[in-house]
Parts: structure tokens; C-alpha cells; sequence
């Protein structure tokens, strides 16, 4: 037996040597059970909630009073609630909203976080000091004050869109991500890389772009991946204070838990909101959790 020799031969074992750091770091993510779960989970909620509307022709609007408060049946899968309107097309299209608001947050968010930590940590000096102390003024004032000061912000005319709740939730969730990006800065622009990108020439824009910010992608999207779950979240904890979207996961457990009491209990209103809400939730946490191990420089490959 030859311990040298690789019986896939040695154009695939070269390959596999030579692989860049994101594709092992896909190779240990497949690897990973719980992410897999997860991405399963996560594909089959997004299935429920972007297509089968379409597929079904859901409508979370259409009222039939004397359909109130039915049990779940073969009619209306998730029973209705007090207006008569069917649970599921209003759980598959509020679920539809509560991703599309963690989404698009988490993007703001990463866009502002990754934008200020990346100028902060390059320069250094008196611009870094500067720009850190904003971050920590920010820090020192409760989370979900600045949420609820941010949404205040916005006249009653627009309160229960998408728009500000994502934008008030983005605007606040950049701080730790800008902290992320700026110690990875710092530890790479005196690397020999970017040392030659500037003998050559290459301007400061072209390093950050070029240079510096592909080689932090790989804490940025785990910790993207983290915040989804923790926007949706605290979306779903506006609700609860009227501050939520119109139709989401969080307003949705919100109607149940008025609904629901001793002398009458449609459970269906809040259980299946609730359930939905959690396996995302779930979900992207074990996601997160794979790719933080994937990106893991420590991790085998």
C-alpha cells in the first residue's frame, strides 16, 4: 500500500489543496448536521411563505363573519380568527413580511456597520478614536429605546409599514458589526498583501475593496446570519407594543395572546404563529452557528 498516493489522483487532490478559504469553509459547513437542519427548515419556510400563496391563491384579507374562531379542518388548515379570515394564508403571507423585515434590516445594518468599521479601523488615529466614541455613546443608551425613539420618529400615517420598522431596527443593529469589522481592519492592513497594493500604487479605496474587505466577509456573514433571528425578534416585540408591522409573525402572536383565556381559547391563533416563528428562529440559529465552525480557521478541513 502507497501512503503517498491519493486514489482520487492528482489533479482533484492538488484542487482540494489549493481550495480558497470559502470553499472549505463550504465543505465543513456541509459537514455540519445541525446547519443542514437548518438550511432544510429555512427552505421550506421560505417555500410555505413565498410560493404557496402564489400557488394557492391565499388571501389573509377576505372576512366571513360566520366563519369566526373555527378549529383548524380540512377547510381551513389553521382554523380563523375573529373576523373569519383563514389562519393560514395570514401566518404563510405575515411570515412573508417578518422575513422580509429581518432581511432587509440585517442589510442596512451590515451595509452601515461594515461601511463605518472599515473606515474606522484603515485610517486609525484620531478618525478611528473619534468614530469609536460615537459607537460607544450609542452603546451606553438602552437597545430597545433607541428602537422605540426611532419609530416614534415616523408620523401615524406610516407606523405599521415595513418601511420604518426596518430602518429603525437596521439603524441600531450596525453598532456591534461595525466593532466586528474594525478590530478585523485593524489586524489586516499592515499585512504584506496590502503593503504591495500600495507600492504598486493602488489607492485607499481599491486596498478596503479590493484587498481588505473580502478577507472579513467571513465573520460579517455569520454574524449577518445571527442578527436575522434577532431582528425578527425584536419585530416581533414591537408588535407587542403597537409598534410592529401591520401583518407579521409578531403581530400575529400578539392577536392570539389577546385572544386567548380561560372562557374561550382559539389556540390555533397564537400556536401556529408561534411555531412558525420558533422554527425560523431555530432554524437560522443553527445556521449561524455552522458557519460561525465553517469559518473557524481552527476547524479541520
Amino acid at each position: 500500500m502507497s501512503y503517498g498516493h491519493d486514489e482520487r489522483g492528482p489533479d482533484v487532490a492538488g484542487m482540494i489543496e489549493t481550495a480558497g478559504p470559502w470553499v472549505r469553509a463550504f465543505r465543513r459547513l456541509r459537514r455540519h448536521r445541525a446547519a443542514m437542519v437548518g438550511v432544510g427548515i429555512l427552505c421550506a419556510v421560505f417555500f410555505s411563505c413565498f410560493v404557496l400563496p402564489f400557488l394557492l391563491g391565499l388571501d389573509p384579507k377576505v372576512t366571513a363573519p360566520e366563519l369566526r374562531h373555527l378549529s383548524p379542518s380540512w377547510s381551513h388548515w389553521f382554523g380563523t380568527d375573529a373576523l373569519g379570515r383563514d389562519h393560514f394564508a395570514r401566518v404563510l403571507i405575515g411570515g412573508r413580511v417578518s422575513l422580509l423585515v429581518g432581511i432587509a434590516a440585517t442589510a442596512a445594518s451590515v451595509t452601515l456597520g461594515v461601511a463605518y468599521g472599515a473606515v474606522a479601523g484603515f485610517y486609525g488615529g484620531r478618525l478611528d478614536e473619534a468614530m469609536m466614541r460615537i459607537v460607544d455613546f450609542f452603546y451606553g443608551i438602552p437597545y430597545m429605546f433607541l428602537v422605540i425613539l426611532v419609530m416614534l420618529m415616523f408620523s401615524e400615517t406610516a407606523r405599521g409599514e415595513a418601511l420604518p420598522v426596518f430602518l429603525a431596527l437596521g439603524l441600531v443593529q450596525w453598532l456591534t458589526m461595525a466593532r466586528i469589522v474594525r478590530g478585523q481592519v485593524l489586524t489586516l492592513r499592515d499585512r504584506d498583501f496590502v503593503m504591495a497594493a500600495r507600492v504598486v500604487g493602488a489607492g485607499d479605496g481599491r486596498i478596503l475593496l479590493r484587498h481588505i474587505l473580502p478577507n472579513v466577509m467571513g465573520p460579517v456573514v455569520v454574524y449577518a446570519t445571527l442578527t436575522v433571528p434577532a431582528v425578527i425578534l425584536l419585530e416581533s416585540f414591537l408588535s407587542f407594543l403597537g409598534l410592529g408591522v401591520e401583518l407579521s409573525w409578531g403581530q400575529l402572536v400578539a392577536e392570539g395572546v389577546a385572544v386567548v383565556n380561560p372562557i374561550e381559547s382559539p389556540w390555533w391563533l397564537l400556536a401556529w404563529p408561534s411555531a412558525f416563528l420558533a422554527a425560523t428562529l431555530l432554524a437560522l440559529n443553527f445556521l449561524g452557528d455552522g458557519l460561525r465552525d465553517a469559518f473557524d480557521p481552527k476547524s479541520a478541513n
